[in-house]
């Protein structure tokens, strides 16, 4: 085999689906791998994150896309300043900082979101009227995700 064969070699396994050439000859052994670059979507509420990652032969080529139907919000909305489980209340035992017809202001604590074992409080950080409550309690909530319509 000739450097011209091996080159031709090359870019058929570039320009094919293929991951690997192994040729076992008398006189020589060739093998040629190439690393694939696999873009994984994650897509929920109106958030999408994006990873790349890369992959070898000797690794199991997956591909993993996760979508939901995401919703067209309009208006004010108060969104996930972070990723987290969203309460709606203080603890289970005590009412809801806020229902659909609270009137809220900047200031006014929301909900509460979990993330790593902490407990943060969110304020509105508008003024106005819940119309809507977006997630459910103990939701898993991406960061930027509509949690409340505010109008």
């Amino acid at each position: 085999m000739n450097l011209k064969q091996i080159k031709e070699l090359v870019e058929v396994l570039d320009n094919s689906s293929l991951t690997e050439i192994d040729i076992n000859d008398k006189e020589f052994k060739l093998t040629l791998k190439k690393d694939i670059k696999q873009e994984i979507v994650y897509a929920q509420g109106a958030n999408n994150v994006v990873a790349e990652t890369q992959q070898t032969q000797a690794q199991p080529v997956q591909s993993v896309q996760q979508t939901t139907e995401t919703e067209k919000i309009e208006g004010l909305t108060i969104n996930a300043p972070m990723v987290g489980t969203f309460y709606k209340s203080p603890s289970p035992d005590e009412g809801p900082y806020v229902q659909v017809g609270s009137h809220v202001d900047a200031d006014s604590t929301v909900c509460i979101l979990e993330a790593m074992k902490l407990f943060n409080e969110i304020q509105a950080e508008v003024s106005g009227e819940i119309t809507e409550i977006l997630v459910e309690d103990g939701q898993m909530v991406e960061y930027g995700q509509p949690l409340f319509k505010v109008k």
